[in-house]
Formats: structure tokens, sequence, C-alpha cells
């Protein structure tokens, strides 16, 4: 190539030129340091006309490519040329020998095939960042190349191995902060689930796929004592480590506002306030919810959570629509309690939008989808859990985190159901309403044969706890013994909502005692307000074994 003859095509040499044949030469200035002749006349020739690009010598710009080029002609892609940049990657190759004997390295990546469907559609195909048998990374583009008869291709490879090492440490970077998030997710899940006595419960927790950040997705079950249970299921808004952190400290926040044993809807209030708190800018939906063996229902309030589902003994699937306040952060809202039935038989499902919430479907699909499969699902709660996971069709790289909640008030029948026994004794009358209190419980203790050591520690709880509510409660008053399979409950309601305290009496006291002894003798006891007023004060015994 002639550059000194390409170089009068170069940008600023036309304009000097020009510039110089703007003066004349005359005959009496040439002899004061004028250009000879020759050079005169060379600066005010035309520059020669470029070189057409087929007129340039290709295999020596081929030679010159820092790219990998190698050419190959015919069905069995016989090898007719390499570049001097691939023999110096691969090593020199003799022309002539099919590619699968000439070019082993193209074998390996898995190539050959490529360079069959490139010879048979006549269309390019790009191969990105392959790694190649020098240890490098290379992108592979196969070009057809019309050569007589017969076909060939050419085949172009660029380096990109800084690109590819680049590319493998920020996904080796982002899989370190997943594992980092989803350890802390899995750690601030309860590890082992609180069993109640009359509920079985079984849970699971799917973290998204691995080209999706962890979210914060939990759940909770919480024994309240007095045969009571909460259970809470909960997502924080955004992804990874910090809606890992925001989901430990509501979960923890929950635990700690459940001991209060307060209605649900007063539940969210405090957590909504603690939501702002923690992150102005993060918010989170929640189900809480109360059990009550008692009571047969399931009493709930929703922060802008997936309605809860219900399956009864028969099969029949209801939802818990309503009441649904915003999520937990928004502040300004009032929550308010609902309910929804849990008799025996029954299976309740709590759950988070990744169970449900697909692209391009609508979110009631999703839930009208669960129902389906929740009426066709039985077995233990385990087994119903697996059922829905698999029915929603959630797999190892799901795009969203996935937790269930599955519980189930089993229908005792037979020598199971004498294990769980229920007894009740409205208090009518004044102080006289004490002595028959002690009767009643008396009697009921011993037709359900308890050892006599647990038989005197129950009927004298149970005579404490009618006698304080006789002298600071109001009517109505009912005292109700209970006992499941491992334990005594006895509870007595009133009127009143004030709650009492363990405090210390004095000796010249004459009253201050009963709580304390009450508190000294049981294995637990407690009090709350009940929702249509008053409060329930009640106090359990953990059953021998055997």
């Amino acid at each position: 190539m002639n550059f000194t003859r390409w170089s009068a095509r170069l940008p600023g040499t036309q304009r000097r030129a020009a510039a110089r044949t703007d003066h004349e030469l005359t005959p009496d200035r040439l002899g004061e340091g004028s250009v000879p002749a020759a050079r005169a006349e060379q600066l005010t020739d035309e520059a020669p006309p470029v070189p057409a690009v087929d007129e340039l010598p290709v295999r020596e710009v081929l030679d010159r490519v820092p790219a990998l080029v190698a050419l190959v002609h015919g069905q069995d892609h016989r090898l007719a040329y390499v570049n001097d940049a691939y023999a110096t990657a691969f090593g020199p190759r003799a022309p002539g020998p099919p590619a699968r004997e000439a070019l082993p390295e193209l074998e390996e990546i898995g190539l050959l095939p490529l360079l069959d469907q490139v010879l048979r559609s006549g269309r390019t195909r790009t191969v990105k960042s392959r790694r190649a048998l020098d240890g490098r990374s290379y992108t592979f583009t196969c070009t057809p190349v019309t050569e007589g008869d017969t076909g060939a291709v050419l085949v172009f490879a660029t380096d990109v191995t800084d690109h590819a090492e680049a590319a493998e440490r920020l996904r080796a970077s982002e899989r370190r902060q997943r594992e980092t998030a989803v350890t802390l997710q899995r750690s601030l899940l309860p590890q082992v689930l609180e069993e109640p006595d009359d509920l079985r419960i079984a849970a699971t927790y799917q973290p998204g796929g691995t080209e999706a950040a962890v979210g914060g997705d939990w759940y909770d079950v919480i024994t309240l004592g007095g045969g009571r249970t909460a259970l809470v299921i909960g997502d924080v808004m955004g992804r990874g480590v910090r809606a890992a952190a925001v989901m430990g400290q509501l979960r923890t926040a929950v635990r700690a506002y459940a001991r209060l044993d307060l209605p649900p809807h007063e539940i969210l209030q405090l957590l909504d306030g603690l939501a702002t708190e923690i992150d102005a800018n993060q918010i989170a939906t929640c189900v809480y919810a109360i059990h009550d063996p008692n009571e047969g229902k399931l009493v709930y309030a929703s922060a802008g959570h997936l309605p809860i589902l219900v399956r009864d003994e028969s099969g029949a699937v209801l939802r818990a629509d309503e009441p649904t306040g915003p999520p937990l952060g928004t502040g300004g809202w009032v929550h308010a309690s609902g309910s929804i039935p849990l008799g025996p038989g029954a299976t309740a499902v709590l759950y988070t939008d990744g169970l449900v919430e697909r692209r391009n479907e609508d979110l009631d699909e999703g839930i009208a989808a669960l129902e389906r499969a929740l009426s066709g699902a039985t077995g233990t709660p385990q087994v119903v859990c697996d059922r829905l996971v698999r029915s929603a069709g959630v797999t190892a790289d799901h795009d969203d985190d996935v937790a269930v909640l599955v519980l189930q008030q089993p229908a005792r029948t037979g020598p199971d159901s004498d294990l769980f026994r229920n007894a009740a004794l409205e208090l009518l009358g004044g102080i006289e309403a004490a002595p028959r209190a002690r009767a009643f419980a008396s009697g009921v203790l011993t037709s359900w044969r308890f050892p006599t050591e647990l038989h005197d520690l129950g009927v004298l709880a149970a005579s404490e706890l009618v006698a304080n509510s006789l002298q600071h409660g109001t009517p109505p008053m009912r005292l109700r013994l209970r006992r499941t399979d491992r334990r005594l409950i006895i509870e007595v309601t009133d009127g009143d909502d004030h709650l009492p305290r363990r405090r210390r009496a004095e000796h010249g006291d004459e009253s201050g005692r009963g709580i304390a002894i009450v508190a000294t003798i049981a294995s637990n006891w407690g009090s709350r307000r009940t929702p249509g007023g008053g409060k329930a004060v009640w106090c359990e015994f953990v059953l021998p074994k055997g």
C-alpha cells in the first residue's frame, strides 16, 4: 500500500497545497529560496485517485487483522486458510483436511454444527463468549461465502476475554450478595415452628431463582397461651439484604406485640407506626390472625395482604376478603378485624403474592387457581403445602419469593377426642358462686382422671381466679376448663376490662395474693381483653407425659 500517495487525501493536506499555489511563482523569485522546478510541479499536481477496495490484497489484510480468521469450504468444511492471529493462538494449520481434524478447537466448543447451519441457510450466525482451548474467550461469527460452485464459511473470532472475566466477576458478586440475602432471610425465619395443641401447621419458603434478588417474605406461629395461637405472614416490598433486614425487624416486633395479647387490628396499628420508623420508603403487607379453639373461627386483620383461604371439611373454599387496609408504613389508617369460620376438619392457607402473581395474568385469576387447587388438596398440612406450591408452577428458577403457611384443625373422633374436652359454668349470684365453682372444677377434673396433685392444683387455681373475678370483676362471669393432650387450661371471664397484674402483697393486706398464687403454681398465666368488652384471665398446667 502506497501511504505517500494516500497522504495527499489526509485532512489538512489539500488546504496546505492550495495555500502554496495561491502565490504564483515569478521568474524574478526563482533564485531566492524558491522551490526547485520539480518540487513546485509536484505541489501543483492533483492528488492521485484512491485505489478501490477490490484492489487491496485480501490475504495480506486478513493476516494483519488482530482477530482470528479461518476459511473452510465444502460440505465437510475443509480448511482453506487461517490467518496469523489464529495460528498464534492455536498453532499453524495446514490447508486441506476437514475442520473436525484441522480445527479441533472449534469442535471442542461445539461450533461445527453451526457451520452446517450457516452453510445450509446462507445466513450469518454468532456465538457469544465461548471459552476456547487456549483459556481465552471468543465471540465467533460464521458468515457464508460463495466460492465457485461450492459454499464456504468464514469464521471470525473476536477476543472478549476481558469482557467475559468482568462479566463473571459481576455474576460472582451478585451470587455472593444473593447468598448473603438468602442466608439472612432464612436465619430470620423460624427454624422450627411452634406446635399448638389444637392445630397442625406446616410452612415453606422458596427464594426466587438465581436471576432474582431475594425479597422480604416471612411467616411465624406464636402460641399465646390459654389455647390460643397467633399466625402471621407478610411481604416486605423490595429486594435484597435491605428487604430481609426490614423483614427481620417486623417479625421481631410482631412476636413482641403478640405477647400483649391484643386484637389483630391493634397489632397492625402498632406495626404500621413501627414500619414508618424503620424506613419511611419501605412498605410491607401483612396478615395477623388469632385462632381460639373455643370460638371455632379465625379472627384476623389484613394490611394490604392477599386474602386467607379456608377449605371446610366438605371441600368448599371460602375467601376472607374483608376487611383489608393499606400496607404497613403508609400511616393514617385505622385497621379493623374480621373473622372466618375454622371448624374441625378445616384447612386455612396464608400465602404471599409469589404463589399467585404471574406476568400478563390478573391477580384474581391466580387466587382463583389457588382456590381450585386447595379444594382438592387433602392430607397433612405439609402435603397440602407441597401440592399448592407444585400446582402454582413454582420452580427453582421462579422469579419471586414464595412463602406459604398451612394450618389444619383436626376433626377428632374416638379415643383421640377424649384427650380434648371442654367444660364451662356460668357464675351466677354473689359470693356463693365461689364454692359452686370449686365443686364444679373438682368434679370435672376427677372425671378427666387427672392425678391427685394436678387435681388439687387445678381446683386451687380455679378458686383463686373465680375469687379475683368476684371481687374485682362485673357480670357476666364464666368459668371454663379445657384439656388437650398436653395441658390443662383454666379460664375465667367477666365484664370488667381492667386487667389484673401480679404484685407483692404486704403482711397486712387482705387481698393481692390470688394472682401471685396462680402464677406460682401454674406453668403459665395471662390475661386479655375480650372483643365484646370485659376480660379473660387464664392459667395452664402442663400434663405429665403418658
